[in-house]
């Protein structure tokens, strides 16, 4: 119970690797918001959580709008009276993500940057505001991609997102080291989630020529379980050195 009564915003905890988040912080004594833009799946994921004596709520939230990041504070706040812990995990990625560089249009590239980039700096923003006022010590940690690091084919506008939380990522920690905030990413490699489970034919459908497809050296897909596992270590105090780095979670992906 590393997390007990420490209050955590997931955003998009209701499903894929966001439920394996909101599952892992609930079971370390976490007490849990999950935020989402379709809230029946929050509130899916909410329910699990109560049946197994986690303490769980949720609000519809859509990172891409700055007044619902407001709302989602607010609410938490009026609920459990302080924030520790911001997972910003909500983003657009898989099939919503793709499209090629000369064909995506001004409206996709907005829509992916304001979800991916904007969304978790603003929620961050908000959420250590209220941590300064209060005097509080916190974490945020920021759900990134391998795509941090590497190009991947039919996605410029979500690579761009995932680097531009690395430079987000290490210039929050900076200034916020002060007031006892850590800031960390989480960089998952190819991790088999239902949205995702079909990766390789959401890719070819998308008109990815395949050319640049990696192997995993683990030889398999990562779970949801495992990316998080390490969140969960890095939102406790055993991670109390760690900030303003990003934590592969990819079977070796980025190893050549």
């Amino acid at each position: 119970m590393k997390l007990k009564d420490r209050i955590a915003i997931v955003t998009g905890g209701g499903t894929g690797i966001g439920a394996g988040i909101t599952e892992h912080l609930a079971a370390e004594g976490a007490r849990v918001v999950i935020a989402q833009r379709r809230v029946d799946l929050a509130q899916a994921q909410a329910e699990k959580l109560r049946q197994r004596g986690a303490v769980a709520m949720t609000v519809r939230c859509d990172m891409g709008k700055h007044a619902d990041i407001k709302r989602l504070v607010a609410a938490t706040l009026r609920k459990f009276g302080r924030i520790d812990i911001v997972v910003n995990n909500a983003g657009l990625t898989g099939a919503s993500a793709l499209w090629s560089f000369l064909g995506q249009g001004k409206e996709h590239v907005d829509q992916v940057i304001d979800v991916n980039l904007k969304g978790p700096m603003l929620l961050a923003q908000e959420a250590a505001r209220t941590m300064v006022k209060a005097k509080r010590k916190g974490v945020v940690i920021n759900i990134s991609s391998v795509a941090q690091f590497g190009a991947q084919e039919g996605a410029s506008a979500y690579c761009a997102s995932k680097a531009g939380l690395d430079g987000f990522c290490k210039t929050a920690a900076l200034e916020l080291a002060k007031h006892g905030i850590r800031v960390v990413n989480v960089a998952p490699g190819d991790t088999d989630v239902p949205a995702h489970h079909d990766i390789k034919g959401i890719l070819k459908r998308a008109g990815v020529s395949g050319l640049y497809f990696k192997r995993t050296p683990r030889g398999r897909r990562g779970s949801a379980d495992e990316i998080a596992a390490v969140v969960a270590f890095l939102a406790s105090d055993d991670a109390a050195f760690v900030t303003g780095c990003t934590w592969l979670v990819d079977g070796g992906w980025m190893t050549y």
